[in-house]
C-alpha cells in the first residue's frame, strides 16, 4: 500500500488542554449549574456495564448496508430498538445473525485497576471499518466526523464538516477506542476544492459514564451519569508533542494509564507532557537527549536508518535532490541505572553543548 502524505493538522494551545470538554459548543449554563454529588466509581461502573449490555442486547443496526464495499458514512447508520409485545416483552431480533449489536460489538475489559480514579472500566465498540492507514496514539491530534448520542437516541452534539481536536482534550473513552482504528489510507483532492478520504476508520463506541462525563456533564442535554455513544469517521492523525521537548506526548505516559496528567517527575504544577524541564534540574528536557544526524543518498541506493521510535525521535527531515538529511533526538541513561537523564534531577548533562 502506498503511503500518502497527510495534510498538516492545526496546532492546539496548551492552556486549553486541562479545561476543554468534548466540544467547544458544549458549555455549562453557569446560572443554572448545580453540583451533582459523586457516586462510588466502582459501583457506578457495575450499573453502567449492566445498562450497556442491555442496550446492546435490545438494539440492532443495518449491518447489510456496511457489508457493501465503499466509503460509508456515519449518516448511513441506523440503530433501532426492538419492539415490545402487549405484555412489554421484547419481540425477536430481526435477522439476528446479521443485525444484533452485541454479537459484533468488541468487548474490552481493562486489566488495570486504578486507571481512572480507582475503577476498572469496561466498554464496547462496533468496528464498521478498521481503516487502511495508521493507528493513532491516545494523545494525538485527529481529524474526524462524529455524532454523540444518548442511549435514547438523542444526539447531543455532532460535526457538520471534519473537525480536528486533541485526544487529550476529550472524554477518556475516546483515548481508549480511537487507537483501535486506523486513519484513511489516503485522500483525493476534488476539482471543486473538497477532499474525499478513502478507506477510513468507521465505528461506534459505547462508553460507561466513567469514561464520559460522569457526574459533571458540560450541558443540560446530557444527564449526570449517562452512558455515551459516539459514531465516528477517523480520517487523519498527527503525533503530538505538547510541550515541544522533542518527546512524543504518548511516550511521556510513564505509568501506562493513558492519563498524562498524573505523570509529573519533578512534582511541580506541570505534568511532564506540558513541562519542558521534566526533572526540574534547570536543563531543558530537549537538551538532556543526544542529537544525531543521518545523511542518506538515495541516488546511490542508500536506505534510511530504522529508528527505535521508543527512544529516538525525528526532529527534522529534508530532501535535497535525493539526499535526505534526518536529525533526531535520543534518550540517554548516562549513569546506567535504568532511568533516563531527563528524568533524574541529580544528572545534569546538557548535550546541546557537546
Amino acid at each position: 500500500m502506498n503511503k500518502i502524505k497527510l495534510m498538516k493538522l492545526k496546532a492546539y494551545a496548551l492552556t486549553t488542554l486541562c479545561f476543554l470538554a468534548l466540544l467547544s459548543s458544549c458549555k455549562k449554563d453557569d446560572d443554572n449549574f448545580e453540583e451533582i454529588p459523586q457516586r462510588d466509581r466502582t459501583e457506578q461502573q457495575v450499573a453502567d456495564l449492566d445498562s450497556l449490555k442491555t442496550y446492546l442486547n435490545t438494539h440492532y443496526y443495518n449491518r447489510a448496508t456496511f457489508a457493501e464495499p465503499g466509503n460509508h458514512r456515519i449518516s448511513e447508520l441506523v440503530i433501532s430498538k426492538l419492539p415490545k409485545d402487549a405484555s412489554g416483552n421484547f419481540l425477536p431480533m430481526p435477522d439476528p445473525d446479521n443485525n444484533q449489536m452485541l454479537s459484533v460489538a468488541v468487548d474490552i475489559d481493562n486489566p488495570k485497576t486504578g486507571r481512572y480514579d480507582g475503577a476498572d472500566y469496561q466498554f464496547y465498540y462496533l468496528m464498521l471499518n478498521e481503516g487502511g492507514g495508521e493507528k493513532p496514539n491516545f494523545s494525538d491530534n485527529v481529524r474526524v466526523n462524529y455524532n454523540g448520542f444518548l442511549p435514547n437516541g438523542k444526539s447531543f452534539d455532532s460535526s457538520v464538516t471534519p473537525i480536528e481536536f486533541d485526544l487529550m482534550s476529550v472524554v477518556a473513552g475516546w483515548r481508549e477506542v480511537v487507537p483501535e482504528f486506523r486513519t484513511s489510507e489516503g485522500y483525493t483532492e476534488n476539482s471543486d476544492g473538497t477532499v474525499t478520504f478513502n478507506n477510513y476508520g468507521l465505528g461506534v463506541m459505547f462508553l460507561p459514564s466513567g469514561l464520559g462525563y460522569y457526574n459533571n456533564p458540560p450541558s443540560g442535554d446530557i444527564p449526570a451519569y449517562s452512558n455515551l455513544m459516539f459514531s465516528f469517521e477517523l480520517y487523519q492523525s498527527e503525533i503530538n508533542d505538547h510541550d515541544g521537548d522533542g518527546i512524543p506526548s504518548y511516550l511521556e505516559d510513564l505509568n501506562g494509564d493513558k492519563n498524562l496528567f498524573n505523570d509529573n517527575t519533578d512534582g511541580d504544577n506541570l505534568p511532564n507532557f506540558l513541562d519542558n524541564d521534566d526533572d526540574g534540574d534547570r536543563i531543558l528536557t530537549i537538551n538532556e537527549m543526544t542529537r544525531q544526524t543521518y545523511t542518506v543518498n538515495t541516488n546511490l541506493g542508500e536506505e534510511e536508518p530504522v529508528l527505535d521510535t521508543t527512544i529516538e525521535f525525528v526532529r527534522s527531515r529534508t530532501n535535497n535532490g535525493g539526499i535526505i538529511t534526518i536529525k533526531t533526538l535520543k534518550f540517554v541513561d548516562s549513569d546506567g541505572n535504568g532511568v533516563w537523564d531527563h528524568l533524574q534531577k541529580d544528572v545534569k548533562k546538557d548535550y546541546s553543548k557537546l
